[in-house]
């Protein structure tokens, strides 16, 4: 099999291991194969493809599309060190508020997939990091949202305390404040429940 599938601890989370190929002229490797995906519960089309650049201690997010252009999200880190992160934002959820974060590297070539539903985050560990990804549903600024990185609610365990911000990343509300604002987000998201 190319690929390694992993549920985490919020089970709608879902880390890739890619089968490597390496020999003395370098390696190979699939990134993505919608028949292995489809397998392991990944169905949606990818239809956009984004990279950025960011030096060290630059922290993106925390992101998400907001209905009906909502996004889901395969990432990956091409060159460097990101500490990666995925906030379940569906209010009917039993993992509300909760986040999930993992290391994502050029050496241990890890994917992220975060479904419809969850913001997404990241911070770059090394000099410079190269960050790729594949979304659901093209760009739509008028839809763009976001949560302040530093929620105390959420309590996200970052690894920088300063992180450099985008002005627009610095304004960001908290998610009680989207709650009040908003309504319930994400409340036809489908949820994945693992049996015990």
């Amino acid at each position: 099999m190319p690929f390694r599938f992993q549920r985490l601890e919020i089970p709608d989370i879902i880390m890739i291991e890619p089968h490597v190929f390496g020999d003395p002229r370098g390696f190979f490797m699939e990134t993505y194969k919608k028949s292995e995906f489809a397998a392991h519960g990944i169905t949606e089309e990818f239809v956009q493809s984004n990279y950025s650049r960011s030096v060290r201690g630059t922290l993106r997010g925390l992101h998400y599309q907001k209905p009906p252009r909502a996004q889901g999200k395969l990432v990956m880190v091409l060159r460097g060190e990101v500490f990666d992160v995925a906030v379940d934002i569906r209010t009917h959820s039993p993992t509300y508020g909760r986040w999930v974060g993992m290391v994502l590297s050029e050496q241990n070539r890890r994917m992220l997939y975060i479904p419809v539903g969850f913001a997404h985050g990241f911070c770059v560990l090394s000099e410079e990091a190269d960050f790729f990804y594949l979304v659901t549903a093209e760009y739509a600024p008028e839809l763009d949202a976001g949560i302040i990185w530093n929620d105390p609610t959420i309590a996200i365990a970052w690894p920088v305390a300063e992180p450099l911000l985008s002005p627009k990343d610095a304004r960001l509300p908290r998610l009680k404040e989207v709650e009040e604002q908003v309504g319930p987000l994400f409340a036809d998201c489908p949820l994945t429940l693992l049996e015990e």
